[in-house]
């Protein structure tokens, strides 16, 4: 294959994993009968709008429902919103909320409080439902929840870590959505972004029973060494703000439905590399680590590869993190692990990679022109030299997005309306060009 080709087959088997996972797919299998009374649609996440949406239309088209049946808010992130009559639809903050995020989850809680015994809840949840429903618990108002947020983000604590914390200073997160809309029923459909697919990690539980408590919150910030906040301490202390465990009657009438998974992601992503000729080598569907290092790893795989007689490819997903090192930079954990390849594969004939986070956005401000991720090959280490760019440079100063912008490998896909998490795939095909140095 040509570096063209290579970087053309790439993005194909990207776009194939993510529409693997689009609402429009998994959602309306799962989709209930309604009930007596109304249908309420509470949705949050980055796909939050896309299930809003094919909810809707499930329900006006397949039962007629009306606006005195049918209602319901969807919160998503900024640049996500989706067309809905009956459905409002909100955006909000990700990764770190927003006084949007606030008034969204005060809302929701409201439509829930409201349910009543012949009532159906249809909470659509999908990754980012962390950020985009924020309700501080007693004592905390978003300033603090914002920096608590930005702290753990930087820290490189997992996703589980970071919503253990998350979960014991809210009112909606763990479990706390289904008891405000108990003796309702509330049938929970999830677009798992996390690894496991743990229901009480997927956007923090909000209809589930949560098994950590807040000594593990505590913990946690103390493992990765997160000063918390006077006010955030003094809530991780208080019995008030444990979450409801199993056994408790908030869950008595909710059923939980994990409707897609990285691995069905990563199993679209086979098949389209398979149907071009290429040998695909599963790395692990839900990796977690150090971006950089995982890189590393996956280079010296790579480099295991060279002299076979047909091209073939490392895939992997999961949600690896960042430790923030530098100031000032930007990028996530997708765009860091492409450029830990840049420095570690520079020299490796015919190769490309590809890594992206399938939602759209890898780290960024929180706009919808956030990049996805970044597609590099050795003609990223020519267009870096001409530039007078060091990888390992950027790379101290988690600057990956400043990297690739420059050297015009970014990843741009525009929100996708789901969330499975990453992928990554590290193409090695022996008839590629010759060896380069290292940038």
């Amino acid at each position: 294959m040509s570096p063209d080709e290579r970087r053309s087959l790439l993005r194909r088997a990207f776009d194939a994993g993510v529409a693997a996972a689009h609402p429009a797919v998994c959602i309306p299998p799962h989709l209930p009968a309604p009930p007596k009374g109304r249908v309420i649609v509470l949705a949050a996440g980055k796909g939050a709008g896309a299930c809003a949406e094919v909810a809707e239309k499930f329900y006006r088209e397949k039962y007629g429902l009306g606006p005195d049946r049918l209602t319901g808010l969807a919160v998503t992130r900024h640049g996500h919103a989706r067309p809905t009559e009956f459905v409002k639809v909100i955006e909000a903050g990700h990764p770190v909320p927003d006084a949007a995020g606030l008034q969204g989850a005060a809302d929701t809680l409201k439509l829930a409080e409201g349910a009543g015994p012949d009532d159906l809840v249809l909470a659509l949840i999908t990754g980012g439902g962390s950020a985009n429903w924020v309700s501080p618990a007693e004592g905390l108002d978003l300033a603090v929840k914002q920096a608590t947020t930005k702290a753990l983000l930087r820290s490189g604590a997992p996703i589980d870590a970071i919503n253990t914390v998350r979960k014991h200073l809210s009112r909606i997160k763990g479990g706390r959505l289904a008891r405000a809309a108990h003796p309702a029923k509330v049938v929970s459909l999830a677009i798992s972004d996390v690894p496991r697919d743990d229901p009480s990690v997927i956007a923090s539980g909000p209809t589930v029973p949560d098994p950590s408590t807040l000594a593990d919150a505590r913990a946690a910030l103390e493992r990765y060494k997160v000063t918390p906040h006077p006010d955030v301490a003094k809530a991780l202390s208080d019995p008030a703000n444990e979450s409801p465990k199993p056994g408790d009657a908030a869950f008595e009438h909710a059923d939980y439905v994990v409707v897609s998974r990285p691995a069905e992601a990563v199993a679209a992503v086979i098949r389209t590399l398979e149907e071009a000729g290429v040998e695909v080598r599963l790395v692990g569907a839900d990796l977690e680590g150090e971006a950089r290092e995982v890189a590393a790893e996956h280079a010296a795989m790579a480099r295991g590869l060279v002299g076979a007689d047909h091209p073939i490819a490392l895939l992997s997903g999961g949600e690896l993190t960042v430790t923030i090192r530098g100031e000032g930079g930007r990028g996530g954990p997708n765009q860091e692990y492409a450029l830990a390849l840049v420095r570690d594969l520079g020299d490796l004939p015919g190769w490309a990679a590809l890594a992206g986070d399938t939602d759209g956005a890898d780290g960024g401000g929180g706009s919808p022109e956030d990049p996805a991720g970044a597609v590099v090959d050795a003609g990223t280490i020519e267009r870096a030299r001409a530039k007078g760019l060091e990888a390992a440079r950027f790379l101290d100063n988690n600057d990956s997005t400043g990297f690739f912008e420059a050297t015009g490998d970014v990843l741009l896909t525009g929100p996708t309306c789901t969330n499975v998490n990453d992928l990554r795939i590290v193409l090695v095909d022996s008839a590629g060009p010759s060896p380069h140095n290292r940038a």
